[in-house]
């Protein structure tokens, strides 16, 4: 079964990316958890995002499309990245959530991929 893993962290945490202190620290637990998954074969696609301040967002409103720059809601933890992985079950799954760098600081959600449409 496959399932989106969606990883979400805090501005704080995020920022370790381009810190010349942390982002070696930062990256290197994030390459060691995607080079488990990879070894595992369960990967199935997965794409780091740039900070939400890079986002778009595009609402219909009385029928004009409305669009926003950066994110949307105000939430303390934002999206950073995510992978669909294919495992057995919930349980593998969770397994996989349970190991993510993120979790001290933010959370990950996983969510079950619908299966393709039957023509």
């Amino acid at each position: 079964m496959q399932y989106m893993m969606m990883f979400y962290e805090t501005e704080t945490e995020c920022a370790k990316r381009e810190s010349p202190t942390e982002a070696g620290a930062y990256w290197g637990a994030w390459n060691a958890y995607i080079g488990a998954m990879y070894e595992a074969g369960i990967v199935v696609k997965g794409d780091g995002l740039l900070p939400p301040s890079a986002a778009t967002t595009v609402r219909l409103a009385n029928g004009e499309r409305q669009v926003q720059d950066g994110p949307v809601a105000a939430t303390k933890e934002q999206l950073g990245g995510y992978f669909v992985i294919d495992v057995p079950d919930l349980d593998a799954a969770l397994a996989w959530a349970a190991r993510s760098p993120n979790l001290t600081d933010g959370s990950t959600e996983l969510r079950p991929v619908l299966p393709p449409l039957q023509s």
